[in-house]
């Protein structure tokens, strides 16, 4: 039987599927998992579903390896590798997303950078790099289908950065929790936005890496994540499921 503590992460995981489909950031196609509280040698991801319609009863427990540790005869994501990956290199991050966020793709492809140009934006924190899977591994369908790739992603990653992007892919976010990871990966979005349309314009003031960490931290304590998280719910109409 689930503990209390591993039931309230997974209806949290439930609830942010729903959250990043219905704010725009996954579609079809995307995941998000949480490192399993209990044991941070395992995460819990949904099986290979849309985001939008995961339910409670689609969630599967894996190792880090992407083994399934009961695998209810449910289809499996293919890239369910990024997650061990990164939880493998980086013992501080709880929860990951994967996404193909449509306004991030450009600056994988590009060289243009993203910078926080929104005192929301700062909460993806420091600088993001772009992770390409041609490098190393040649001509691909550019998904992540095994743990070498995910481990070259994830030393992309680094050890201090909470997003990278994926050349003509997407790109993967993390966060302590689910909650964080969700606020993060939602505006890393807007930043994007935001800053394709300043950069049209003109030459952007983007904010200054002392502004970079003090709105970083604003945003990413419980006061803020709390009000987000709350706001997001009900939008995407899961207030019952937060119960």
């Amino acid at each position: 039987m689930d503990s209390e503590t591993t039931f309230g992460v997974m209806r949290d995981l439930v609830i942010a599927n729903r959250i990043l489909a219905n704010e725009g950031v996954v579609d079809a196609f995307g995941h998000i998992s949480v490192r399993h509280p209990e044991n941070p040698e395992r995460y819990i991801m949904a099986c290979s579903r849309s985001p939008g319609i995961v339910t409670r009863d689609d969630l599967m427990e894996y190792t880090l390896d992407g083994d399934p540790l009961n695998k209810k005869d449910l289809p499996m994501y293919a890239e369910r590798f990024i997650h061990g990956g990164v939880y493998e290199r980086r013992p501080d991050i709880h929860a990951v997303v994967h996404n193909h966020s449509h306004t991030v793709i450009p600056f994988g492809v590009t060289g243009i950078p993203i910078r926080p140009i929104i005192h929301v934006g700062a909460s993806v924190a420091g600088d993001v790099p772009v992770w390409d899977i041609h490098d190393r591994f040649g001509d691909t369908s550019l998904l992540v289908l095994n743990m070498d790739h995910a481990r070259d992603l994830a030393n992309c990653l680094g050890n201090d950065n909470q997003a990278a992007l994926m050349r003509g892919h997407g790109c993967v976010v993390g966060g302590k929790n689910v909650k964080e990871a969700t606020l993060r990966s939602i505006y890393l979005e807007v930043n994007a936005k935001l800053q394709l349309q300043s950069e049209a314009l003109g030459t952007p003031r983007y904010l200054t890496p002392g502004e970079v960490e003090q709105a970083c931290h604003r945003m990413t304590v419980d006061l803020a994540i709390n009000r987000a998280w709350e706001y997001w719910t009900i939008r995407a109409g899961c207030q019952d499921l937060q119960a």
